[in-house]
């Protein structure tokens, strides 16, 4: 069984001068920009929410807020994604989501960022309406229409059936992918 790409694993088993060469050739000032990051993932053509939500995970690696994304930033960034702890990737998922950072998803930035998460990877199966929904249904105890970090944390523990939607979702792996490899070639007919 020939794989088409290396297993986790082997990626963050690499050398790190292979890491900071691809990094480098990536980006030869050694940041990476927000302007960057959208040129690597070709979002020309995408919908305001794609592009707030790239924006979003930018500045969620953007660690120390200088603007760029470093080499230690962007080795953090795909050992999180990779090989990060579930609780570690619900943190993540919970800045991610909290876009105004009052420290509380609601409903609208959840909806929001689902939406955008849809654009970028162009699966409609389930309306982010639905899912947000059923998310608040069954972890927003409270009802009071946010989530707080713990909150978000144990509801999703206490509902596999929402961890394994969360993790299908926010599965950045196909991002991971064109940053390591390029965007494919596209066929122009």
């Amino acid at each position: 069984m020939g794989a088409a790409y290396p297993t986790l694993d082997d990626i963050l088993e690499e050398d790190m001068h292979h890491w900071y060469t691809k990094f480098m050739k990536e980006s030869p000032s050694g940041l990476i920009t927000l302007f960057e990051l959208r040129t690597m993932l070709d979002m020309n053509g995408m919908t305001e929410e794609a592009s707030s939500y790239v924006e979003q995970v930018f500045l969620t690696f953007d660690m120390d807020r200088d603007g760029y994304i470093d080499f230690v930033e962007y080795i953090a960034a795909i050992s999180l994604l990779l090989k990060g702890e579930i609780n570690q990737k619900l943190k993540w998922y919970f800045k991610l989501f909290d876009q105004d950072g009052n420290g509380k998803i609601d409903k609208e930035e959840l909806e929001t960022i689902f939406k955008a998460i849809q654009d970028i990877t162009r699966s409609y199966d389930v309306p982010p309406e639905e899912i947000v929904t059923l998310i608040y249904e069954k972890i927003d105890v409270n009802g009071e229409g946010e989530l707080t970090l713990e909150e978000f944390i144990s509801g999703a523990h206490q509902h596999p059936d929402i961890m394994d939607m969360l993790g299908k979702m926010m599965d950045l792996t196909n991002v991971l992918e064109i940053i390591l490899n390029g965007q494919p070639k596209r066929n122009i007919n």
